[in-house]
């Protein structure tokens, strides 16, 4: 029942979140800011296939125990793509806002996301691995936990200047996906329920594109 609900799960949103950067791709009208964040969700959706498409074909066959270097791989890509996607967002704050200069903001932003790439590139994460140390689980998710903070006080901040209807809870959505993120980091290993934990973090994404989504289609009628 786990492998059939997950993986149908899974392939809902993949499709869901892809299908949405797609359109916001092409229906965008030349609007930077709609056009950025179509090509965000494409790599959310993109980046989460490398993890997802092997878990569920690993609960669909011989158990996730066999499939330990798939996975690990497709974690490691996942952790890389996401990291884009938050800078990718910060990008779509500048746009939506008109964000000029700020060079020692956008150098933190980038500061922070090569640290968490670079701390991802390490061999000490193990990610092939089946015992992948918490510590280095706990290291690389630090500069990018900073990184979502960045991007939720922006958003939290110029949504509320600007009276942003459409963009007021876009801090919420990442504050939501962290807040189920972080304890899957440091406890999904000793008590396998936590992991359940990656649904709602999931949901938290699906609303981050459907905020993105609605705004396109209301402003560029």
């Amino acid at each position: 029942m786990q492998a059939i609900m997950e993986t149908l799960f899974d392939a809902v949103y993949l499709t869901l979140v892809i299908t949405l950067g797609v359109k916001m791709i092409r229906g965008c009208q030349g609007v930077a800011q709609f056009r950025l964040f179509g090509i965000m969700a494409v790599v959310l959706g993109a980046g989460d296939s490398f993890h997802l498409v092997p878990r569920a074909f690993a609960l669909c066959t011989t158990g996730l125990e066999n499939y330990t270097a798939a996975l690990g791989l497709g974690k490691w890509i996942t952790s890389v793509t996401m990291t884009v996607f938050y800078v990718l967002l910060y990008y779509v704050w500048r746009q939506r806002y008109r964000v000029k200069g700020m060079g020692g903001l956008t150098a933190l932003v980038y500061l922070l996301a090569g640290l968490r790439v670079l701390m991802c590139m390490m061999p000490q994460n193990q990610w092939l691995s089946a015992d992948a140390p918490l510590s280095w689980g706990i290291y690389r998710n630090i500069p990018f936990a900073l990184l979502g903070l960045v991007v939720i006080l922006l958003f939290y901040r110029s949504a509320r200047q600007h009276g942003d209807k459409a963009f007021r809870w876009m801090w919420l959505t990442i504050v939501l996906s962290f807040g189920f993120y972080i304890p899957v980091v440091l406890w999904a290993d000793a008590i396998p329920l936590v992991g359940m934990l990656m649904i709602p973090k999931t949901c938290a994404y699906v609303w981050t594109v459907w905020i993105g989504y609605s705004a396109m289609k209301r402003e560029l009628r």
